[in-house]
């Protein structure tokens, strides 16, 4: 009985919501959207696949480390950040090949990030040490904060 009322009550709730007008500047108002103001990178074809296949694996392995975080697999969140994310991941990716591509702040974000996931690493593998994993998701959050940081200021095309 009790789950029911909660449920009608946030039904309920969740109606009235879509109801109410929208607050001015909400993102239900019919405004157009801002421009996006991101600078546009062109690479050739092959090149641009290559580079979204390697952020989408990018995706993934944070993923995988979050979970593997979330285990407490540390040493797991280590690899897979190094392996896959880190300095040493740079040959993998091809990285040599792809940035004379990019615009040199492109460039500084991408080696920013691999140097944080590898800093992320060290950490990762100090939880396993100590048990204190604070210290490895702030280096998580600093990984994420340069592909946020270089997403928001480039796009592919």
């Amino acid at each position: 009985m009790r789950s029911r009322t909660i449920a009608l009550a946030v039904a309920t709730a969740m109606s009235a919501s879509c109801a109410a007008p929208a607050p001015q500047g909400h993102a239900h108002e019919e405004a157009q959207p801002p421009a996006d103001t991101r600078v546009l990178v062109r690479f050739p074809e092959a090149m641009r696949l290559h580079t979204i296949g390697n952020m989408r694996d990018h995706l993934l392995a944070l993923e995988e480390v979050s979970t593997a975080l979330a285990r407490g697999a540390y040493d797991e969140a280590a690899g897979v950040a190094e392996s896959r994310l880190g300095m040493s991941s740079l040959e993998a990716h091809g990285a040599s090949h792809v940035a004379p591509f990019m615009p040199r702040g492109m460039q500084e974000a991408g080696e920013r990030m691999h140097r944080e996931a590898s800093r992320f690493a060290l950490e990762a593998q100090n939880a396993n040490a100590t048990g204190d994993v604070r210290p490895a998701l702030a280096a998580l959050g600093g990984v994420m904060r340069q592909c946020v940081a270089c997403h928001s200021a480039y796009r592919l095309q």
